[in-house]
This record gives structure tokens, sequence and C-alpha cells, in this order.
């Protein structure tokens, strides 16, 4: 561990346009998951810093300029962000690969991808008409539809995509005019700090954009609870979710829930005919399980294949999932980085040993690895995992590991393969390979789950709804739903000749 007195303890809680320390003075040291040694000190907030924030947050809203500002300057706001990204890329993804511990080409990726969001949501509002006018009837009666921002929102975002899944927030409720205060986790809160630094810099006003560096059970609370919020949006964990919506219940806010994902890939033997289709399925089960060693809500944790070509595949997985070379993600050549952190790997062991206990065959992986120079001994890794012969009733194929662990299924029919890719109680993502068309979208509309591929696995376009069936949550993000989830509707009714009603007789 380093000696945090080295590091430079930095003031992450901004609030009303001002960078500050927390109230208490308390501090937390952010570690490198790759070898567990902090590199940064942040504020450690609570609830006095988190009302503090929002009480910003809703004297900008009630009070100043943002949200009547025309749509046209919202819109320039963000594209000046979105350049911003573009601009600090490099750095940005070094602190994001260091802060979570993926690869920095991964880092890379999740910065473009932010500044496309940015640029996405700018576009939507600015291309937007005025209202929607509703026909009333007569000449005389002016009635439209209008959209408003909902006002302070409160977003609470996850440690494995803290840039990308605080833009898909922060990007619409900005977008529509709203004021907002941010929760990073508390172990990946660095580029999200950075994101707060660049709206600073492109000009948004004082008070519009705030952020808490601190503990879900503190900071995260009392903002599902907070009555001067109006809209709390969450990404992360089942349990965690359901206490957000709790604690948001007294007061009626508006809730939007982004949770987890036990996501189905399942593989038909035409789409394995060729070499070529093979190989390609083979990759795609790899970047479906592995990406970010896992660590991914919509990663492709099962695999459920066709019995016919089940030995094959899996053998030829497990061989290439065995060559996955593992490391600090800033080394060249690493493909794969730690796990966030000591407690995330042993959440992923306990799985593995709980599954093997259960019956099912490790083809490779199982273990943590061997340390190595790009691999020090006290990083949090895990060597990748495929656990054969899984059945539906194992821990491991019901709930979300969220690690580098990739359990097979096998089926010998179109139905019992749509069966038991919707035989979980989430609903976030899936994806489907086939050669044939039909059975394709057959399948797909058969799947309930909020995002299908088919002969693919893993792109999104921000044009696209986010969301998901079942327990994978209420909240819908990217799209126009996405910014919807930060407006409310008001229906504005003109009499331009109005006359007396004459129900009563005084």
């Amino acid at each position: 561990m380093a000696d945090s007195t080295a590091l430079r303890t930095r003031d992450t809680i901004y609030a009303g346009g001002e960078w500050r320390a927390a109230v208490s003075g308390a501090t937390r040291e952010i570690l490198d998951p790759a070898d567990a040694r902090a590199f940064a000190v942040v504020a450690e907030g609570d609830e006095k810093d988190t009302d503090l924030a929002v009480a910003a947050a809703r004297r900008a809203f009630d009070e100043g300029p943002w949200p009547r500002t025309p749509v046209t300057e919202r819109a320039a706001l963000l594209r000046r962000v979105a350049d911003f990204l573009v601009r600090d890329r490099e750095e940005l993804g070094l602190l994001e690969a260091q802060d979570a511990g993926k690869t920095v080409e991964e880092g890379r990726v999740d910065i473009n991808c932010v500044a496309d969001a940015f640029r996405y949501f700018a576009d939507l509002v600015a291309a937007e008409a005025p209202g929607r006018v509703v026909d009333a009837g007569s000449p005389d009666i002016h009635s439209v539809v209008v959209h408003e921002p909902v006002g302070v929102c409160a977003l609470i975002t996850p440690w494995n995509y803290p840039l990308l899944q605080a833009s898909w927030k922060i990007a619409p409720a900005l977008a529509a005019g709203n004021t907002f205060v941010v929760k990073p986790s508390e172990i990946t809160p660095m580029t999200t700090v950075a994101l707060i630094g660049l709206l600073t810099e492109a000009g948004l006003p004082a008070g519009v954009a705030n952020i808490v560096t601190g503990p879900g059970h503190t900071v995260g609370a009392r903002m599902a609870e907070h009555p001067d919020v109006d809209l709390v949006s969450f990404t992360g964990g089942l349990v965690s979710g359901t206490k957000v919506a709790q604690a948001a219940a007294p007061t009626v806010k508006k809730v939007a829930l982004e949770l987890g994902g036990k996501n189905p890939n399942v593989v038909f033997a035409d789409a394995c005919a060729t070499e070529e289709g093979f190989d390609t399925a083979v990759d795609q089960a790899l970047n479906a399980a592995f990406i970010h060693s896992g660590q991914v809500c919509s990663a492709g944790a099962r695999l459920i294949v066709e019995e016919s070509v089940r030995d094959r595949f899996v053998a030829e997985l497990a061989r290439r999932a065995e060559k996955i070379r593992l490391g600090r993600g800033t080394e060249d050549g690493v493909e794969c980085g730690p796990l966030v952190s000591a407690q995330q790997r042993e959440k992923v062991e306990s799985y593995v040993d709980s599954a093997l206990k259960e019956g099912a065959v490790l083809r490779c992986g199982g273990k943590r690895p061997e340390p190595a120079p790009e691999r020090p001994a006290s990083g949090y890794f895990y060597e990748p995992t495929v656990l054969d012969r899984c059945h539906r009733e194992m821990r491991v194929v019901r709930e979300e590991v969220f690690g580098p662990v990739l359990t097979v299924e096998t089926f010998r029919s179109e139905d019992e393969a749509v069966a038991l890719a919707n035989d979980t109680e989430y609903g976030l993502a899936g994806g489907v390979w086939t050669a044939d068309p039909g059975r394709a979208r057959r399948v797909a509309g058969r799947l309930r789950h909020g995002t299908v591929w088919i002969n693919d696995f893993h792109p999104y376009l921000p044009q696209a709804e986010w969301g998901g069936f079942g327990k994978s949550g209420t909240g819908r993000e990217l799209g126009p739903a996405g910014l919807a989830e930060y407006r409310e509707t008001k229906h504005v009714y003109q009499n331009l000749a109005p006359a007396p009603v004459r129900w009563f007789r005084g």
C-alpha cells in the first residue's frame, strides 16, 4: 500500500460552483486494482455534503438561467463538452484504465462513446419541434403539449463503466434543462470528477452540475430520499436498486433503475456450419463473456449452445480463453485487466466454488493466475473461466457473477433454446447466432430481453433505447426515451375567445 501522505488529496466535492473537501474532513484512497496501490485520495462525503449539493442544484434550477436557456445554447454547450472529451481522450482513457482496471484501449473507446452520447443528445434536442399541437376542434383554442425539465436530478452511477454510465445520465439531463447531483462509485470516481471540470470549462452555470464523492449508504441513500430531489436515476445491482426505490417512494419522485443482467448467448449449429462461421461465433462468445473481465451488465455470461456442436465449440472456447493475456491495462499486449477490488474477486471465487460443488465441469481458469511482470501478485486478477455441464438450478447460472466466468448449457430444439434463454429473473440483453434469417427473427422476437443482438454481441447505438425486462430495471437510457426520462409533460390549453360557461345561475 502506498503512503497516502505522499499523495495529493483532491477536493472532489463540487457544489454551487466550488470545489471543496468533505464537511467531516474524511478522505478515501483510490486503489489501482492492478497492484492494489493507492494512486489518489479523494473527499469522502456524507449526508451533510449531499444536502449542500442538492441545495445548490435546487437554487440553480429555481433561480438560475439553465432551465430557461434556449435549446440551441444548451446543445452548443454539450457539443463543446464532446470536443473537450476528444481533446483529453488519452488522459481520460488512461485514468479510466487505472481507476477501473480495464485496458487503455477499452478506456479510449469508452471516452469516444461518451463524446458520442453528448453529441447525440445535443443533436436530438436541437432538432425537436417546440411542442405537439393537439386539435381541440375549434379555431379559438390553441392546445399544445410541451416538455419541460423535471428539476433536480440525483444520478447514481456504477463502478464498471464510470464515465460512460455517467454520460448516459448527465447528457440527457442537461439537454432537457435540468440541474443535477451525481454520485459516482466510491471506488472509481476519478473520471466523473474530471467530467465536472470539463462542464465548468464549457461554461455551464454554477450550481447546475454538482458532484459528491462518497459511499452509497450515506450519499446515495440521502440523494434518493431527499425531498428537494425530483428524480433519481440509479445504475447498479438489484439489491441497491431496490433500496433506492424504497427510499424514493415516500416523496413519490420519478425513479429510473438500470439494474443487472444474466444474459444468454444462444448459438445454433447452423451458425457454425463453415469454418469462418465457427471461428466468428467462438470469437464473439469470448468477447461477450470476457471483455473488461466480465464486469459488464450486458455480458454474455450464459453460453447456450446446440448440442450437436457443443463439444467442439466448448473445447475451442476453452483453448482460446486460456491464451487471454491478463495484466495491467497500461501494458502493451494485455487483453484483460484485473477485477475492480479484492471483494469482487472473492465474490467471483465463491461462485466458481459453488458451481463445482453443484456438478459443473471446469474447462479452464477457475483460479488466480501466477504473478508476472505485467501482473503483480497484489493485483486482483482472476483467470477467464469456462464452466461446462451447467444447469438452471446452479447459483452461477441464476445470479449475476460480474466476473470472467462463462457457463455452458445445451439445447436440442429452437423451443428449448428460447425457454432456456428466457429462464431468468433478469431480462437485459441476449445474443442469437444462426445462419437462418427466419429463425433469427423468430427467436429474437420471443426473447424477453431489452436488447437482442443477432450474429453480434455488445454494440450499442446512442440512438437506440437501452433498458430491460424483469429485474433488470425500470429505466430507459439512450435514444429519445433516454431524454424523456428527464422531462415532465405539460398540456397548455389557451382559449383565444373566452366566454361565460353559464353552467351555474346566480
